[in-house]
């Protein structure tokens, strides 16, 4: 074979390389899409929690009582969902621990234990912020009713409400303490 012909021929191996990448990747969305279907996943999906300010009524944890949205009326909420499981939550909660020692005048954290597998007060305790208020998430597949009305997938999930206790902002997935700081400034106007 002849340079041009090598060349050729490595430029017809690029592009079948290329091709079986997309169709690959076109199966594994498929894929996700489907057991996204299957399992009930979506935005408004099975549960009794709810987004709305005057549903939003949970249990609280570690004590007797209920936890309601409507209570934290005239400051900014910040809802951490977390569980005993979840590593990436073992990665932000420290970040959120100090972010709230530093807001506790400003805006309130809540602590929601959400698909539960185990004890529920392993994130509070060993991060020390058993002082926020913390509730059990309900309903849903277990136990997971606002998270899943949410749209959350999997954990940490967080959701940012407004002092009138309006949904304003939602994150799926980990939240590095500096991208909190950022929000919370971009969001509420507090100065962190």
């Amino acid at each position: 074979m002849n340079r041009r012909e090598l060349a050729r021929a490595k430029r017809r191996k690029v592009a079948r390389q290329r091709r079986l990448v997309w169709a690959a990747g076109g199966l594994l969305v498929a894929l996700l899409t489907t057991l996204a279907l299957a399992s009930g996943g979506g935005g408004g999906g099975g549960g009794t929690g709810s987004t709305e300010i005057e549903a939003w009524d949970l249990p609280r944890l570690g004590g007797e009582g209920r936890v309601q949205l409507a209570d934290f009326r005239g400051k900014p909420v910040v809802a951490n969902f977390f569980a005993s499981w979840c590593t990436s939550c073992d990665f932000e909660l420290p970040g959120f621990r100090r972010v709230s020692e530093e807001l506790k005048d400003e805006v309130t954290f809540v602590g929601i234990a959400s698909l539960e597998a185990g004890d529920p007060m392993t994130m509070p305790e060993r991060h020390d912020i058993t002082w926020w208020t913390l509730a059990r998430d309900v309903g849903g597949r277990d136990g997971s009713g606002l998270h899943d009305n949410l749209g959350g997938r999997g954990m940490p999930i967080t959701a940012f409400y407004d002092a009138q206790g309006n949904l304003v902002d939602f994150v799926g997935g980990a939240l590095p303490e500096d991208d909190l700081r950022a929000r919370l400034r971009t969001l509420y106007g507090v100065e962190v």
